[in-house]
């Protein structure tokens, strides 16, 4: 389901802050040598989550879902001085591009890089999070975010994408179409959660933001 025009898109990017060029270069190379490149964050919604980095200002950032890194150089902008930023994903295979990037972006010395099942590495991560950002595996977000409440406190900001899930989300549920159901829970779960305030973004695909009470 496309929510905007083509046309409207376009205006809307063009009229936000321009796309730095690290990033042009690593959306090129995603999309030359990687499977499924459609899952780069993109121009639009990486200027949102730069500017609310950025505006939040985070000592601590975790990240779940890597992919090429798109997403954690521009989470990265906002970091404090002495910030730092732990990116999990369980593709090993795309270690090397997404140390590449951050390297070149010269945010390389704030960010570290894991490798494996998130739900194994987060609870031994001795990190209080000001800000998170979960962008994996949509049947495990429940999970995510009960994980991630556990390392954060009263203040901290917790994202999540593709909660509107390429508009499925508004139509006829298919009974065997169990990740929708999942992201339908999802939603309806920080919504009534007495321990978040929550806002659903239509940002892209759904971009929910919660801050912790």
């Amino acid at each position: 389901m496309h929510f905007l025009s083509p046309i409207l898109e376009e205006y809307i990017a063009s009229r936000s802050q321009e796309e730095p060029e690290v990033l042009q270069e690593l959306t090129r190379e995603t999309h030359l040598k990687v499977v499924r490149p459609r899952m780069l964050t993109g121009h639009f919604q990486g200027r949102v989550l730069s500017l609310l980095s950025k505006i939040i200002r985070p000592n601590t950032i975790l990240e779940i879902g890597t992919y090429t890194g798109y997403s954690a150089i521009c989470l990265a902008e906002g970091l404090s001085r002495d910030g730092k930023l732990h990116t999990i994903d369980k593709n090993e295979e795309l270690y090397g591009i997404q140390r590449r990037y951050f390297d070149k972006s010269g945010f390389g010395n704030k960010i570290i890089q894991h490798t494996g099942d998130a739900l194994e590495i987060i609870p031994e991560l001795e990190v209080v999070f000001d800000l998170v950002f979960i962008d994996a595996e949509k049947m495990d977000y429940p999970a995510y975010f009960e994980a991630v409440l556990q390392k954060t406190q009263s203040g901290s900001i917790i994202l999540s994408d593709n909660v509107l899930w390429s508009g499925k989300v508004v139509e006829p549920l298919d009974p065997k179409d169990k990740t929708t159901k999942v992201v339908l829970d999802y939603n309806e779960q920080l919504k009534e959660d007495p321990r978040v305030e929550t806002v659903l973004l239509p940002i892209r695909d759904g971009l929910t933001l919660s801050r912790v009470r």
